[in-house]
């Protein structure tokens, strides 16, 4: 169950780092707006990280937490801000999830 907690975290991870993106491209209340959609996920991922590392080991859930964000951030700025998508990119983003994949098979819960 904490490994869900923590996956969904990381997911909101994402949203509050694309909600950032969108409030940098916004002015004036449509800012505002994504700056709250910011901390609401911000809020949400970090209760879920906390209650993941209740069980899960710290070091392992921090490096998947911040892998999803990064990785799910990555894409999200390809998919919707139109940011480079070159092969070097692509194989750094796939080494990544690896290690993610990695981690979650050789941790002990």
């Amino acid at each position: 169950m904490n490994w869900i907690l923590l996956i969904i975290g990381g997911l909101f991870e994402v949203g509050f780092a694309t909600c950032l993106g969108k409030a940098k491209e916004s002015s004036g209340i449509t800012a505002s707006i994504w700056l709250g959609g910011f901390l609401v996920c911000l809020t949400i991922s970090m209760v879920l990280l906390y209650k993941a590392t209740q069980t899960l080991p710290i070091g392992t859930a921090y490096a998947v937490w911040t892998g999803i964000g990064a990785v799910g951030t990555v894409l999200v700025g390809i998919f919707i801000f139109k940011e480079p998508a070159d092969f070097w990119r692509v194989f750094f983003i796939t080494t990544l999830i690896a290690s993610i994949i990695g981690l979650k098979f050789v941790s002990s819960h």
